[in-house]
């Protein structure tokens, strides 16, 4: 019988990712918006990502939905310590959506859905920020139920977190302007990439050395030999992926910001899980412990080996559709 709680790691931590980086980038230009020049460039924007958008949260739902059915007991424990930013996050993608449609249908109220889109795109990314930070903080357990206050989720390190990752998608978002688009947007937008890029690559330095502090078994796996043998090409590889970043930004590759950013999140993400690892709630309940039974792990993965390629292919396809540059004459009906 194979290992099925590490299978259902494993999809889920990819599930996650996947939304990161697809969430990321449209959640990225609602953020960047308020800094784009006038109307045509903010329509063009949202153009590039007008196809996709409500798709890339397919994956938000099968990493919550997932979390439920393969680790209950985790669920059950990460739920109610993290209610209300979980709630505020769920609320503000709501409200962006709400924004990006009536956007198009009430031109009379233009301006009050562009500050919708933005505080809800914003919102939404801090949200997810300040759960991602309590996580790793690490959320009180006794027995097998969560011990702590309604506030421990609000902490310097989790708005830190918050701050960060409003910083990374913006990055991300910049990368798709780029390379979707020509023209003054596309200059804009490597302008703006430029001060995203500065400010990632701040908080994760600041993140990175502000992690380790919170638990000696993270300072452990990161700072002793021999783990630290292993765990090195991680920080080394962000130093030259920033190296390769301020390259393409200066000399305006416009397939550089894009999957650079990616390659970014994908080795930021490796470092989390250096750090959690093989907990599912960090520091207090493992894997195995807080897996559903065998029976109920095999039935659910028949279905994800069913569904999860025809998801990937769906959005590929999608993506494929509707690659390469638009201008100002595409459009959002």
């Amino acid at each position: 019988m194979p290992d099925l709680p590490t299978i259902w790691a494993g999809l889920l931590a990819l599930a996650v990712f996947i939304y990161v980086v697809l969430d990321g980038f449209d959640l990225g230009i609602g953020i960047l918006y308020p800094f784009l020049d006038d109307k045509p460039q903010r329509d063009l924007a949202m153009n590039t990502v007008a196809p996709v958008w409500d798709g890339n949260e397919t994956w938000l739902i099968l990493g919550g939905g997932g979390l439920f059915a393969a680790f209950p007991l985790a669920y059950s424990i990460v739920m109610p310590a993290l209610y209300a930013p979980f709630i505020a996050m769920i609320l503000a993608l709501v409200f962006r959506g709400v924004a990006f449609e009536f956007r198009w249908r009430d031109p009379a109220h233009e301006r009050h859905w562009d500050r919708a889109f933005f505080w809800g795109s914003a919102v939404a990314t801090f949200a997810q920020g300040i759960v991602l930070g309590a996580f790793v903080q690490g959320i009180e357990v006794e027995g097998r139920a969560y011990a702590g206050g309604w506030w421990d989720w609000l902490t310097p390190f989790s708005v830190t977190c918050g701050f960060a990752l409003m910083a990374g998608y913006a990055l991300l978002g910049a990368g798709w302007i780029i390379l979707k688009t020509e023209g003054e947007l596309r200059a804009r937008a490597y302008r703006l990439a430029r001060y995203a890029g500065a400010a990632t690559f701040a908080f994760i330095g600041v993140v990175s050395l502000w992690t380790p502090l919170l638990s000696p078994e993270i300072a452990e796996r990161w700072f002793t030999f021999p783990q630290l043998v292993f765990v090195l090409p991680v920080p080394t590889l962000v130093a030259i992926l920033g190296g390769v970043l301020i390259w393409g930004a200066i000399f305006h590759n416009d397939y550089i910001i894009f999957p650079g950013t990616i390659a970014l999140f994908a080795l930021s993400y490796i470092g989390l899980g250096i750090g959690v690892a093989p907990y599912v709630v960090p520091r207090a309940v493992t894997i195995h412990e807080a897996a559903a039974p065998d029976s109920s792990l095999v039935f659910m993965l028949v279905g994800a080996v069913i569904l999860l390629p025809m998801i990937l292919a769906y959005t590929a396809w999608a993506y494929w559709i509707f690659r390469g540059k638009i201008d100002e004459n595409s459009g959002y009906h």
